[in-house]
């Protein structure tokens, strides 16, 4: 189903061609010689990549729109890299795994659920719009998660925790919300959904979930 512009961009959003950079603190200097992608947690045997395997698999090209919880939306983003679904198959995950930590340069961390990192969209990119990322954007390796508000699409990504579990990432610790979906305008820890379920994670990720999935459905996707 073919969408107008406006009815891609959510709630509480404003359409915008820009691509502001919004991050706290300094930008990491990053050593390309000593960088590494470490894969760990409930696997069966971790493994951790240098930058230059990192950069040997398979690459993915994907289109996506942003939207990020300081209000604004940028459309039909190009991203080149590396397919979640495709990093993960270098390891073996335990059945028990259903959540997953991104862990980042100077222990930035950003939590979710692992079946919205199988989404066919979701990429470990390195380039945008054609051009490789620069510091301000996460580079060398960016998190881009799409459905989901753009704080979880970690910058200056350095591996995957899997984990049977949820627990709160950097920004989700000081408040914000810990699926955050931006159809639902899921900013900061102050939905009804969140206080009802007694802030038990498990029993609020099914509940907003149903929710989710029948907006995404309703939206034609």
């Amino acid at each position: 189903m073919s969408l107008d512009k406006k009815d891609r961009v959510p709630p509480g959003q404003i359409l915008t061609d820009r691509w502001p950079v919004l991050h706290a603190g300094t930008v990491p200097r990053v050593n390309l010689d000593t960088w590494t992608f470490r894969i760990f947690g409930l696997v069966e045997e971790e493994k951790t990549l240098t930058f230059s395997e990192f950069m040997s698999l398979k690459r993915s090209k994907v289109k996506s729109d942003i939207h990020c919880v300081t209000t604004w939306s940028r459309l039909d983003n190009n991203w080149e890299g590396v397919l979640f679904k495709d990093v993960m198959d270098l390891v073996k995950v335990k059945p028990e795994a259903k959540f997953v930590m991104v862990h980042a340069e100077e222990g930035w961390t950003a939590n979710l659920p692992l079946e919205d990192l199988l989404y066919e969209d979701v990429i470990f990119a390195h380039k945008h719009d054609g051009v490789e990322l620069t510091p301000n954007h996460g580079w060398p390796l960016r998190l881009v998660v799409p459905h989901l508000y753009f704080w979880k699409s970690a910058k200056w990504v350095r591996g995957i925790e899997f984990m049977a579990e949820d627990k709160p990432g950097f920004w989700e610790e000081r408040g914000y919300h810990l699926y955050a979906d931006p159809w639902l305008e899921q900013r900061y820890r102050d939905d009804p959904e969140w206080n009802d379920t007694g802030k038990n994670t498990e029993e609020y990720y099914r509940t907003i979930k149903a929710r989710v999935r029948k907006e995404m459905a309703e939206r034609g996707k």
